[in-house]
């Protein structure tokens, strides 16, 4: 099985890509049995559904990657040498997590680590062909259009006291403290964003994981920017099931959102 899903375009295609690398849920059958049962059969730390939201986007003429194995497998918006993302001190899970946002040990056997040579198989297996098939749709569209724009999508839970003692806001944009992304851009997002109803921050807490500040090269006409949303924007107050009426509400910001950024890339020179 390949470790992502495409869609590609219904529409005539524009230069912008979503990233979905948290909405995975399988486990491999080869390590399946290592993982704690109960807790594999709804792995928490999912960006739940966060794909089914963004389900408008191939009708835009975005071209959709989307994980299908899960974060607690090796978790693709991470550093493949495992360099930490924030050195603040909030705790936040590596590469190939033994513990889930919690604290709670996620294997059978409560390991704190993984041997370095399982890491390495699960980069190769599971890692680099998601990040080779996302350079290739990247290169791909820029050859085309000159330009590229990459959305990375993600959800989380609005309190995770492990990683930010207060509650999250409602949207949070990052582009790795503007090295992403150019300012027009940056600008753009932001203040569509903050045209809602909802919170909105920008870099705080989150500048955006190792896939917007691997792949946004803004001065190489490819930029990148990240998109984290309190999960109860799109599901119930539980955060475990999908809201049609809260989603659609929410679908309305990002669609608005994303056509802006893709007006701005077809503009014109």
């Amino acid at each position: 099985m390949q470790p992502y899903i495409i869609q590609d375009p219904t529409g005539a295609r524009v230069p912008l890509i979503l990233s979905v690398p948290h909405c995975g849920t399988e486990f491999p059958e080869e390590i399946r049995g290592q993982f704690v049962p109960d807790l594999i059969k709804a792995p928490d730390d999912t960006d739940w559904f966060v794909n089914q939201l963004y389900d408008f986007g191939p009708s835009m003429g975005i071209t959709v990657i989307s994980a299908v194995y899960s974060r607690w497998v090796i978790d693709l918006n991470r550093d493949p040498e495992d360099k930490p993302l924030y050195t603040d001190g909030r705790i936040i899970t590596g590469l190939c997590p033994v513990t889930n946002f919690l604290g709670d040990p996620i294997y059978i056997d409560r390991r704190d680590h993984l041997e370095n040579a399982e890491i390495r198989r699960r980069v190769d297996k599971y890692y680099r062909p998601y990040h080779d098939r996302l350079k290739q749709l990247l290169d791909n569209i820029k050859s085309e259009f000159g330009k590229v724009l990459l959305w990375d999508c993600h959800s989380i839970r609005q309190y995770v006291e492990t990683i930010y003692k207060d509650k999250l806001p409602d949207l949070i944009l990052g582009d790795s403290d503007g090295s992403s992304a150019s300012p027009e851009t940056i600008a753009i997002a932001f203040n569509s964003l903050k045209d809602s109803r909802y919170s909105v921050e920008h870099n705080f807490p989150f500048k955006g994981g190792f896939i917007t500040r691997h792949f946004g090269k803004p001065l190489e006409n490819q930029q990148a920017l990240q998109l984290e949303m309190c999960k109860i924007n799109y599901m119930d107050d539980t955060e475990t099931r999908f809201d049609n009426v809260r989603a659609d509400e929410m679908r309305e910001v990002l669609r608005m959102t994303l056509k802006l950024l893709v007006d701005s890339l077809t503009k014109p020179q």
